[in-house]
C-alpha cells in the first residue's frame, strides 16, 4: 500500500475505537467488561471510560507478565515511540529470539484491551497507564529505571549543565535545551558512550554497577568521594535533591545493553510433573476420597440435626464450636472449617433464624440425602468450584484486626472461584496420572497474573491456588495430586493423550518430566455447560464408588462391623441402635445400654431390635447383645418423668425409695409427693439426664401419661437458599448482550459524528441542537416528503438526553413516527420532547 492509500493515523484512542470492526470491538468489551456498566452512548465515551483510572488499573491488573512488562517499556519509551524502540527495549542489544517472536502478540493484546492504540510507527500507551507504570521517586518502575536526563535536569543552572557537557566532552552550546539534547545524544550513542565509560575509574564503574538494575537513587556527602566526582561531572550521575542523586535512564539503557527489565519474561513458565501414577489408581484414589468427603459431610449434619452451635452475635462459629467440631469429625480445624462452609455454600446448612439462633441442617439437606452417592458429590463439587467464601481465611484477621471465623462474615474472595478452576485447568493440562509441583503451579499463576506494588506483599492468588489444591485433594477431584477423569470432566475437558504408565517415584528419583500440552486456557463455563458437565463427572464417579451393604456382621462383644457403606435405612437405624467405635474401610459399631435406651425412646420395642438385627447380620445375633436389648427394654419407662416443674413416677415405691436414698439425687430436688410419685426442681431434661447417669432408665412421658418418643432428624431450618457468590466485577457480556451493546454504541457514534449542514441547527460538540417548534415541525414536514435522515436532540420521559438520526414517516397529532437509525428499529416520539433538529450533509454515510 503506498502513502498516498494508507488510511490516516488515528489522532485519538476514540477514532482507532471507531475504525475497528465489530469483532476487535467485542474482543475489547469482553476483556474489559466494565466499559459496557452500563452501555456508553458513543465510542468517543468508551474510550473516555477506557482512560480512567479504575478501569485501567483493573486492565492492568489482568495482563500476564510478559503484557505487563511491555506495557512497562512503553512507558519508559518515547511518547510516541516506534515498534523498533519498544522491542529494542524488550530484547535488548543481543535481540533474544523469544522475546522478537512473543512481542507482536502481547503488543496485539495491549491494543485488544486499548491500553495501547497508534501504528507501529507511533505506538502510544493510554496516557493513566503512563502515569501508573512510569518511574517516580514515589512509585518506582518495575523496571528499576529512572528519569531521563532532559527530566532529571529540568531544574539544573544552565552554567552548571554547560560544564557537564564541557566535562563529558561535548562542545559547549549557547542554550540548555541543546545542552541536554546533546548530553542525551551521547548517552544514548552506543559507541561514543563506550568510549566515555572506557576511562572511567574502576571505582566509578563499580558505582554504576550497583545501581543499574535499580533502583537508580543513590546518597551522596557535600564533598563526594572522586569516583562520585568523576561521575557526576560528566552527567552519569544527576542530583535530583540535597544528598541524592540519580542514574539518568539513557546511561543505564547503555549499560543494560538496551534492555527495559533484566529478565524478559516472554514464554510462560511450564507446569513441572513432580510424580506419574497410574490414571485407575489415580481415579481409585480420588473415588475412595470423594465417599469419604460425603461420609464426613453426613457425619457433620448428624452431628448438627437436633440443633448445631449457636450463631455468634458478629455471625459465624465461636472458637470453641470450630474444636468441638474438629473432635467430632475427627480432622483438624482448618478441614473442619472447610467441610462447614462447603456445607454451607452447598445450602445444606444455615442459621435457623429463631430467638436463641443456632445453625442446622436446611430442608435441601434432606433432599439431598435422598440422591445417589455420585450425584451428592456433583453437588459440593460443583459449590465448591463457584463458592467466593473462603475457609482458608478463617483464623485470621480483616482490615479491622477482627478475627475472621467460621460461617461469618469477611471471608469472601471474589477471586477464589477464578483461581480454583485455573489450577485445575493446568492440571488438566497435563497428561493422565501427572502430579504437579505445587511451586511450578505457582510459578504459572504469578506469571499469569503478576504482582504489582504494594500487593506484592500479600500473595492472596498463591495461597488461594494452595488451598485449591489442597482442597481438590480432599473432595476426590484429583487423587495423588493429579486430576482425576472425573475431575477432567468437571471442567468440560476433553481427555488427554495418555501419559506414560508409571508408579510413584521414590524419593531419591529425579523426574525432570515438564508438560505444556494445552495452548487455550479452559474457560469457566456457563451455569447449563457446568450442570452438563457435573453430571458428566458423576455418571464417571458413580461405578467407582463401593456399592452399599445391606448386612452386618455382628460379634460376640457387643460390636457390629460395616464391611462397607450402608443402605441409608440401616445406617440411620444401626445409627440410632449403636455408637460408631472406630471408622476406616471398614465401620465398628458399639451397642451400650445408652445406645439401646436411645433407640427404645425413638419409639422401637424390643421386638423390632430383635428382628432388625437378625434381618440384617450374615452372623447369628450373639447371646450377649440380645440380653442387652431385653435388659434395657424390661426397664425402659418403669420410671415416667412429666412436668410438674418436673416428677417422677414409678409403680414400684421401692425403686422411688431407692432415688431418694441416693446421694447423686441430691442435686435433683426431689421429695415425696405419694407413694409412686417424686416431684422435683430440675427440668424434665435435666431430671431425666440425672436418673439416667444414676443407672436407671426412664421415659418421658406426656401430660396424658403417654410415652414421648424423641425421633433424630427434628430440628430443620425453614427453607434457605445457598449464599450467592461475591462476583469479581462486571459479568463478562455474553454474545447477545454484547451484540446489542455494539449496536447502541455504533448508532449512538452515528448520531455524535455524523456531518450536519453548515449554519443548520449549530451546537458545541455533545450538546443537543436548539429549534424552535415552529421549525422542528417544518424540517420534519420536509423530510417527509424528500426521504431524507435528520439529526435530533431527544429528551425521554426519565430525562435522560441523547441524539439520534432518524428517517421521518409520518407527522400527526404531535408525534413524529420514524426510523431511528440509533436503535435500528421504527419508534413514534412526542415532538415536544424534541429539542432540536438538524439535516445532515449530503455526503454523510
Amino acid at each position: 500500500m503506498s502513502t498516498e492509500d494508507r488510511p490516516p493515523a488515528p489522532r485519538s484512542l476514540a477514532e482507532e475505537l471507531r475504525a475497528r470492526g465489530d469483532a476487535s470491538l467485542g474482543a475489547l468489551l469482553r476483556s474489559r467488561p466494565d466499559l459496557i456498566t452500563p452501555v456508553p452512548t458513543d465510542l468517543t465515551q468508551l474510550a473516555t471510560r477506557a482512560g480512567t483510572r479504575a478501569s485501567v488499573v483493573r486492565a492492568l491488573e489482568r495482563l500476564d507478565r510478559f503484557a505487563l512488562q511491555t506495557a512497562e517499556a512503553l512507558a519508559v519509551a518515547a511518547d510516541p515511540a516506534a515498534y523498533g524502540e519498544l522491542l529494542g527495549l524488550m530484547a535488548g542489544d543481543d535481540a533474544d529470539p523469544a522475546v522478537v517472536a512473543a512481542l507482536p502478540h502481547a503488543l496485539d493484546g495491549l491494543r485488544e484491551r486499548a491500553l495501547v492504540w497508534g501504528d507501529d510507527d507511533r505506538l502510544r500507551l493510554v496516557r493513566t497507564a503512563r502515569e501508573l507504570l512510569a518511574p517516580s521517586p514515589q512509585h518506582p518502575s518495575p523496571t528499576g529505571l529512572g528519569p531521563t536526563v532532559q527530566e532529571a535536569t529540568a531544574g539544573m543552572s544552565p552554567g552548571r549543565i554547560q560544564e557537564i557537557v564541557t566535562a563529558a566532552g561535548l562542545a559547549s552550546t549557547h542554550d540548555s535545551v541543546s545542552a541536554v539534547t546533546a548530553l542525551a545524544g551521547l548517552f544514548t550513542d552506543r559507541a561514543r558512550m563506550a568510549a566515555l565509560l572506557a576511562d572511567a575509574p574502576a571505582d566509578s564503574l563499580d558505582v554504576l554497577e550497583r545501581l543499574v538494575w535499580g533502583p537508580p537513587y543513590g546518597q551522596v556527602t557535600a564533598d563526594p568521594a572522586p569516583r562520585l566526582r568523576w561521575l557526576l561531572d560528566r552527567g552519569l550521575l544527576l542530583p535530583t535533591a540535597p544528598g541524592t542523586v540519580v542514574l539518568p535512564r539513557e546511561v543505564a539503557l547503555h549499560l543494560r545493553r538496551g534492555l527495559a527489565h533484566r529478565t524478559p519474561e516472554p514464554v510462560p513458565p511450564v507446569v513441572e510433573t513432580a510424580a506419574v501414577h497410574r490414571p485407575q489408581v489415580v481415579d481409585s484414589a480420588a473415588a475412595g476420597q470423594a465417599y469419604t468427603a460425603l461420609a464426613t459431610v453426613e457425619e457433620l449434619l448428624k452431628d448438627w440435626d437436633e440443633g448445631g452451635p449457636a450463631v455468634l452475635r458478629a455471625g459465624g462459629l465461636s472458637v470453641r464450636d470450630l474444636k468441638r467440631t474438629a473432635v467430632a469429625l475427627d480432622v483438624p480445624e482448618p478441614a473442619a472449617a472447610f467441610w462447614v462452609e462447603l456445607a454451607y455454600a452447598a445450602g445444606l446448612i444455615a442459621s435457623d433464624g429463631d430467638a436463641d439462633e443456632r445453625y442446622a441442617a436446611t430442608p435441601a439437606y434432606d433432599e439431598w440425602l435422598e440422591l445417589p452417592a455420585a450425584e451428592r458429590w456433583s453437588l459440593l463439587v460443583t459449590a465448591w468450584l463457584a463458592a467466593t467464601r473462603t475457609a482458608g481465611l478463617v483464623g485470621g484477621r480483616d482490615a479491622k484486626d477482627r478475627t475472621l471465623s467460621t460461617l461469618g462474615p469477611g471471608l469472601d474472595r471474589s477471586a477464589a472461584p477464578e483461581v480454583r478452576h485455573r489450577v485445575l485447568a493446568l492440571l488438566a493440562g497435563l497428561p493422565e496420572g501427572a502430579a504437579p509441583s505445587t511451586g511450578s503451579v505457582l510459578a504459572r499463576l504469578r506469571w499469569e497474573r503478576p504482582l504489582r506494588g504494594d500487593r506484592r506483599e500479600d500473595d492472596l492468588r498463591g495461597r488461594l491456588a494452595e488451598w485449591a489444591l489442597s482442597e481438590a485433594e480432599l473432595l476426590g477431584v484429583t487423587g495423588r495430586g493429579a486430576l482425576s477423569a472425573q475431575g477432567r470432566a468437571l471442567l468440560g475437558a476433553p481427555a488427554p493423550a495418555p501419559g506414560p504408565e508409571a508408579e510413584p517415584a521414590g524419593p531419591g528419583d529425579k523426574l525432570p518430566v515438564h508438560h505444556h500440552h494445552r495452548t487455550t486456557p479452559l474457560a469457566p463455563l456457563s451455569p447449563a455447560e457446568q450442570a452438563v458437565a457435573s453430571a458428566a463427572a458423576a455418571r464417571l464417579l458413580a461405578p467407582l464408588l463401593p456399592e452399599p451393604l445391606d448386612h452386618v456382621l455382628l460379634q460376640a462383644d457387643l460390636t457390629a462391623v460395616a464391611p462397607g457403606p450402608l443402605r441409608r435405612p440401616l445406617a440411620d437405624m444401626l445409627g440410632v441402635l449403636a455408637d460408631v467405635e472406630s471408622k476406616g474401610g471398614a465401620t465398628v459399631y458399639r451397642f451400650t445400654p445408652g445406645s439401646v435406651r436411645r433407640a427404645l425412646d425413638a419409639g422401637r420395642a424390643a421386638s423390632d431390635l430383635h428382628a432388625f438385627l437378625a434381618t440384617h447380620s450374615r452372623t447369628p445375633v450373639p447371646q450377649p447383645l440380645a440380653y442387652l436389648i431385653d435388659d434395657v427394654a424390661r426397664r425402659h419407662g418403669h420410671l415416667r418423668v412429666g412436668a410438674a416443674s418436673a416428677y417422677v413416677r414409678c409403680d414400684d415405691d421401692a425403686v422411688l425409695s431407692e432415688i431418694l436414698a441416693d446421694k447423686r439425687a441430691a442435686g435433683l430436688g426431689l421429695r415425696r409427693l405419694a407413694p409412686t410419685v417424686l416431684a422435683a426442681q430440675a427440668d424434665p431434661a435435666g431430671l431425666l439426664e440425672g436418673l439416667r447417669s444414676m443407672g436407671f432408665a426412664p421415659a418421658a412421658e406426656s401430660a396424658e401419661g403417654d410415652v414421648l418418643i424423641t425421633r433424630a432428624l427434628a430440628h430443620r431450618t425453614p427453607p434457605r437458599t445457598a449464599p450467592e457468590p461475591v462476583p469479581d466485577g462486571p459479568p463478562v457480556p455474553d454474545d447477545t448482550l454484547l451484540s446489542a451493546a455494539l449496536r447502541a454504541i455504533r448508532a449512538g457514534d452515528l448520531a455524535s459524528t455524523t456531518p450536519r449542514k453548515p449554519g443548520a441547527a449549530p451546537a458545541a460538540d455533545g450538546e443537543l441542537p436548539r429549534t424552535g417548534a415552529a421549525e422542528t415541525l417544518a424540517t420534519m414536514q420536509a423530510a417527509v416528503l424528500t426521504g431524507e435522515a435528520l439529526w435530533i436532540g431527544y429528551v425521554n420521559a426519565e430525562g435522560s438526553a441523547s441524539q439520534r438520526v432518524i428517517a421521518p414517516i409520518r407527522v400527526e397529532g404531535g408525534f413524529v413516527t420514524a426510523y431511528d437509525h440509533t436503535a435500528d428499529e421504527v419508534r413514534t416520539y412526542p415532538l415536544h420532547r424534541i429539542t432540536g433538529v438538524a439535516e445532515l450533509a449530503d455526503d454523510a454515510g
